[in-house]
């Protein structure tokens, strides 16, 4: 194929979308069983009601579909994947599934796509591909002595359960970003004691303002650039946009759940010890810690630094002529990431027809 695309979430498509015109044989390829990329494995209690507005696909609304005209109420794990699968079918995009690659290696001028046992798809060559994985495979866990000694429940936020599954349990709640907040959010009613940990003191905004939100997601957006266009370990999200007041977090103060306690600095079989000495009693522990990209099937073409950074400059593995990370940095989310799709799409079309120089 002249292009491979693997992931076919929200980034992924929407890539694929602009790459059609291209007149390039087009490759998909996707981990899931079904359509929705990471959306089809969220907890049962998540709806687009309780999320961030999830941005249209390219060309989403002459298609007539659109995410702000979806149920708020059903779970998203069903509504996102039937509109992202209609919108599939609206476009030609043919994916196929499932198939998880797990190496992609260099071959002449192109490169070699290994999937994973049982695959519909076993071996893929493409001059170029564009990596659109995202993170929900790669949720991050903070080094903590003693994890291995706790005897209660340990989950990170793919393996959340919703609320009913921990009820009655006294729950530690890990991470300073908008998962861990919507998850005490849903716990508090229902949990015997909840106690929130987060690695530097939480920034919440009182003005939770739409003009201000999007200054500081813009401000979040440079800095993740910046730190890819370095080949810099990217800084999360919330450390630079805070917390804003929305209603979640409005019922979390009115609970008195908002004062978060510094990281513990060990864990024990029964729960967490604080830099005290004192032990926090636990049934369970969600490690809403955030996550890494999910970039293990490219470790064999040597894109990562010492310090375990990818240099990026606009969706182009710097030094790496042909890959493309598409929803890495500054466009994993749904905005950018539709945005950054088409640049993207003009660089391989570049490529492709052996025109320009790939940055070095």
């Amino acid at each position: 194929m002249d292009v491979a695309v693997i992931g076919a979430g929200q980034a992924g498509l929407a890539v694929a979308y602009h790459l059609r015109d291209l007149g390039a044989r087009l490759a998909i390829v996707d981990a899931g069983p079904r359509p929705g990329g990471a959306w089809q494995h969220r907890w049962p209690s998540l709806t687009l009601g309780r999320t961030h507005s999830v941005a249209d696909l390219p060309g989403m609304r002459a298609a007539g579909l659109s995410f702000a005209d979806a149920d708020t109420r059903t779970p998203a794990r069903d509504t996102v994947p039937d509109l992202m699968g209609r919108y599939e079918e609206a476009y030609g995009l043919r994916v196929t599934r499932p198939v998880r690659i797990e190496r992609v290696t260099r071959e002449g001028q192109g490169f070699l796509l290994e999937a994973g046992p049982g695959s519909p798809l076993p071996r893929l060559e493409a001059r170029a591909i564009v990596s659109a994985t995202g993170t929900w495979t790669a949720p991050r866990v903070p080094h903590l002595p003693g994890r291995e000694l706790f005897q209660g429940r340990q989950l990170t936020t793919p393996e959340y359960p919703g609320a009913d599954a921990l009820a009655g349990m006294r729950v530690a709640v890990v991470g300073g970003g908008l998962s861990a907040l919507g998850f005490m959010d849903e716990l508090a009613p229902r949990v015997a004691d909840l106690r929130w940990y987060t690695r530097r003191p939480p920034v919440i905004h009182e003005d939770a303002s739409p003009e201000l939100g999007f200054a500081r997601g813009r401000e979040a957006v440079e800095a993740q650039d910046a730190a890819a266009l370095a080949g810099e370990p990217l800084p999360s999200i919330v450390s630079v946009t805070g917390i804003p007041m929305t209603p979640p977090v409005r019922r979390l103060r009115a609970r008195g759940l908002l004062d978060a306690h510094p990281m513990p600095v060990r864990m024990s079989a029964t729960g967490l010890v604080e830099s005290d000495g004192s032990e926090w009693s636990a049934d369970a522990v969600i490690w809403a810690t955030g996550f890494d990209h999910a970039l293990g099937h490219l470790e064999p073409l040597g894109l990562r630094h010492d310090d375990g950074g990818v240099q990026v400059d606009e969706g182009r593995v710097v030094g790496h002529p042909g890959v493309i990370l598409a929803g890495y940095a500054g466009q994993a989310s749904t905005i950018s990431a539709s945005r950054g799709a088409r640049t993207s799409a003009r660089h391989l079309r570049v490529f492709l027809a052996g025109e320009g120089d790939w940055p070095a």
